[in-house]
């Protein structure tokens, strides 16, 4: 059963830190030259991650010239989900395209503080690294026939990128819960 993302954080900072990648390498989440920053919490296993994954990566490639950073997240307990371990990080990278750090939250301390709850679950932070909209990648679902045109996340990037606020509400971001390690669940899922 899907779960949808809650709350309204807007304004929350992104934390100035850094997570190791596929080969261990540390990368910061803030990039010193980007205008919008978008953290997008992802997994390999999750049907609604793979029915976006190809059309994501071509919406981030598309402002990464006007100053889009993006960096994807997994925070899977990868003892319980194995396919999101750094063999499938690797599969996923190839199978959907994408040129941004896919980086490792083992023990899911960025997904708690941001409120991380599900995959794909989308972060869009200003050139300040305030957040300005957590929500959906579009209205497409896996199963509900709508077409995935990304145009919800990619309207909200175009507004960070030229300075305007994103207008509210935001459709929450919908997918497969997070798979939490014992004891990290949230208290609200």
């Amino acid at each position: 059963m899907p779960i949808e993302s809650t709350g309204n954080l807007i304004g929350m900072l992104l934390p100035e830190r850094s997570l190791p990648d596929a080969d261990g390498v540390m990368v910061p989440l803030r990039g010193a030259e980007a205008k919008a920053t978008l953290v997008a919490f992802v997994c390999n296993h999750c049907p609604y991650v793979k029915h976006v994954e190809t059309a994501f990566g071509q919406v981030a490639a598309r402002h990464e010239p006007a100053g889009l950073r993006t960096v994807v997240v997994v925070s899977s307990d990868v003892d319980a989900y194995p396919d999101d371990d750094v063999p499938g990080i690797r599969a996923q990278i190839e199978r959907a395209g994408w040129d941004f750090p896919y980086l490792i939250d083992s023990d899911q301390s960025l997904a708690l503080e941001l409120g991380a709850v599900c995959t794909p679950d989308f972060f869009l932070f200003d050139a300040g690294f305030e957040l300005v909209y957590r929500g959906a990648f579009d209205a497409s679902s896996p199963k509900n026939g709508n077409p995935v045109t990304g145009d919800l996340l990619e309207g909200a990037i175009i507004s960070a990128l030229a300075g305007t606020a994103v207008p509210l509400p935001h459709r929450p971001a919908m997918g497969c819960g997070i798979k939490w390690l014992p004891g990290n669940e949230p208290e609200a899922h």
